[in-house]
């Protein structure tokens, strides 16, 4: 019975990892250069609600080192990704599953990224968080959406989720 939920758990974060991966990669073009948005982040604040802080990260870091190996980001980047799912994993710590958490800690978690990005690469801040505007409200409004649809599918193929 361990074995077989040792299995469960490699599975779903190794999922879990590639959904990241792969939506990371899958961009929506934005009016203006610098405002395209990854779809990762609403996709990243649905798996940390319906998988929980553990699993989220363990998936988040994996995708990073993937990202690093197949030389589809860099350090820095992996910097930014590691300050947003912080900051999403200390809301979600804060208010579990809760309308709040999805809709406030995407939109955080960018802006913190975004604040510290402002610190290492000297630029200012309010320019780099009004580029990212488009792409928190698109978080804020998708990420409960993502989250139903993923507890959907957690609760048919009996995954552990942050309610069971």
């Amino acid at each position: 019975m361990n074995n077989q939920t040792n299995v469960r758990e490699l599975t779903t974060i190794a999922l879990l990892t590639a959904f990241i991966t792969v939506s990371g990669a899958l961009k929506l073009p934005g009016f203006f250069p610098g405002t395209e948005f990854q779809l990762s982040a609403p996709i990243a604040v649905a798996i940390c609600g319906i998988f929980g802080i553990k699993k989220y990260l363990i998936a988040g870091i994996l995708s990073s080192i993937l990202g690093l190996i197949l030389g589809t980001q860099i350090i820095f980047s992996v910097a930014i990704a590691m300050i947003f799912r912080i900051v999403v994993a200390a809301i979600f710590y804060f208010s579990g599953d809760s309308k709040l958490f999805y809709i406030i800690s995407g939109p955080l978690g960018t802006c913190t990224a975004r604040l510290c990005m402002s610190v290492i690469v000297g630029k200012a801040a309010v320019v780099l968080i009004i580029a990212a505007l488009p792409g928190m409200i698109y978080t804020a409004l998708s990420a409960g959406f993502i989250a139903v649809i993923l507890k959907r599918i957690a609760l048919a193929t009996n995954l552990k989720t942050t309610t069971n």
